[in-house]
């Protein structure tokens, strides 16, 4: 077992862990996600700001770039002086199991907006490699253009939700109005 995973003799007394392996890794997997939950509703900063990382990290999600998303947001969260780890936090909607499904909804967004590449995605599935490579310029500039689209529309509305969610968040934690009704 890692060292990282916690075993009973890390916590006091007064913490049960479960005694078998995997009832000790989900609770483990599950403070983490906690930690980092608490995290992000303690961020300090404007609000402006942590809306603004968020928005970046969300518009990286729908181009194409595996394994450098949360480097470029961080990056472009750092020349728009906006929150670092909302933005790093934002990227985490894509993931492998959600890859898939978003490029192909970003290309056909990008086919219905530019009608003079001839490609479908039953095209994409019958061609070999070599042809993929031959299309491959109107494939990516389709993906890319339609990554830009989707991505323009969910960081903006990301924005302008997170920006209302954060404020009445620090409102109500302030003694303002309540966050519910």
């Amino acid at each position: 077992m890692s060292k990282d995973f916690p075993t009973n003799k890390n916590y006091p007394k007064s913490v049960n862990l479960p005694k078998n392996r995997v009832s000790r890794e989900l609770h483990w997997w599950l403070r983490r996600i906690r930690y980092f939950y608490i995290r992000f509703l303690r961020l300090q900063g404007k609000p402006q700001k942590i809306a603004l990382g968020l928005a970046i990290g969300v518009f990286l999600n729908f181009f194409p770039v595996f394994g450098v998303q949360m480097i470029f947001a961080v990056i472009f969260a750092s020349l728009l002086k906006a929150n670092k780890f909302a933005a790093a936090a934002g990227t985490w909607v894509s993931n492998p199991i959600t890859d898939v499904p978003l490029f192909l909804f970003n290309f056909q967004v990008g086919r219905l907006l530019l009608p003079w590449f001839d490609l479908s995605v039953d095209q994409l599935y019958l061609l070999s490699y070599p042809e993929l490579m031959e299309s491959g310029l109107a494939f990516i500039f389709t993906l890319f253009f339609g990554g830009l689209v989707v991505g323009s529309v969910a960081s903006i509305s990301t924005y302008f939700l997170s920006l209302y969610l954060i404020t009445r968040w620090r409102n109500s934690s302030k003694g303002g109005k309540p966050f519910r009704r």
